[in-house]
């Protein structure tokens, strides 16, 4: 059986996105949305993952003690001269396995990425909270990274990240960045999140906003004058307004809906589609805050807000389903694909021509 790093390299070198070591056949890894094995005539056993597993604790530098004790860790580590990886590793069936994200050194290119200009402009909030959602692996994380790159070489502040675990790393260049991973630089997302407003942050960025308490102490600090850019595990900007809403008692929701509808500034939602190159293509949408916005989210009417964003195409807003149309009518995706990804099914077969 192969060693790590030729597995590394090979998904490296085919420009992978996730490599899978998991017992009872072959290391595979995903290339676009298709899971391809590195070797089909080698199938890994359970002596062979706790191998390679353990040889990933030791590149890391890390104990394995977590794992062992609660079966999952999440950490990231990087190969000299190949690339940063991201890593979930677990127990299934007794045995250990892992899920090892592929991150590149150094920060992408925005424009090869697709990534609209809107939404780099993000970059000059200087107040309020800004939500990047999307489902997992929508490259949520890869437009945050981008974002605060092009923040870090035009502006004059501290910026601080707590990401669980750090997968790009910025220097600093004209900011000062300080970024903190949960579980090895602090206990926690909300412990980070509270010390981190007694360290002068202009720029706060947090990995995800996961329950109450989070949600609470980062609309506190995106009301108190720091810019905010977190992360939600939901599909569109209505179910992103909702998630947050929710996750308070239903006597405090009144008030969290005025405060949210005077705190958030934008909400950016995108989506992965498969390209009709085989690569894959970012969807994006965008939503801006304006008065109309305001005034459904404070009325608890958060299902009218997709009526508002097409509406505020004036304004720099585009809905999913517009942005889906642009990229099938630039011949980048199929019909078949904008179909499957659309919003409004019905309303997409009839705009599509």
């Amino acid at each position: 059986m192969k060693d790590l790093l030729y597995y590394l390299k090979k998904a490296v070198d085919d420009h992978a996105s996730d490599l899978f070591i998991v017992a009872g056949g072959p290391v595979r890894m995903k290339l676009d949305k298709s899971l391809q094995p590195i070797d089909k005539d080698e199938s890994v056993m359970p002596g062979d993952t706790e191998r390679l597993i353990t040889e990933i604790y030791e590149r890391a530098g890390r104990s394995m003690d977590h794992f062992l004790k609660h079966g999952d860790d999440d950490f990231s580590f990087s190969a000299a001269g190949l690339a940063r990886f991201r890593v979930n590793t677990y127990r299934q069936r007794g045995s250990m396995a892992a899920v090892i994200r592929i991150v590149a050194f150094g920060i992408p290119d925005w424009q090869e990425l697709g990534i609209p200009q809107q939404v780099m402009d993000l970059s000059e909030a200087d107040h309020g909270m800004i939500l990047v959602t999307g489902t997992a692996g929508s490259g949520k994380s890869t437009t945050q990274a981008c974002i605060i790159d092009r923040i870090n070489k035009n502006r004059e502040c501290h910026i601080i990240t707590m990401e669980n675990p750090i997968e790009y790393l910025h220097r600093n260049n004209r900011s000062i960045v300080s970024q903190r991973e949960i579980a090895i630089d602090t206990e926690d997302y909300i412990s980070a999140l509270r010390a981190c407003l007694r360290q002068a942050p202009d720029v706060i960025l947090l990995g995800e906003m996961r329950d109450h308490d989070t949600i609470c102490t980062a609309m506190t600090a995106a009301e108190t004058g720091h810019l905010v850019i977190a992360t939600l595990h939901t599909k569109g900007t209505v179910n992103a307004i909702d998630r947050i809403v929710d996750s308070f008692p239903s006597e405090q929701q009144e008030q969290i809906r005025t405060q949210l509808s005077m705190v958030l500034r934008t909400v950016v939602s995108q989506q992965l589609l498969p390209g009709e190159d085989g690569s894959l293509i970012p969807a994006f949408e965008i939503m801006h805050m304006n008065n109309a916005i305001k005034s459904l989210i404070r009325d608890n009417k958060s299902h009218q807000i997709n009526n508002a964003i097409t509406a505020g195409s004036g304004e720099g807003m585009i809905s999913m389903d517009q942005s889906i149309l642009n990229l099938y009518q630039a011949g980048k995706i199929s019909r078949d694909a904008a179909l499957v990804y659309c919003d409004n099914q019905e309303q997409m077969k009839r705009r599509l021509v």
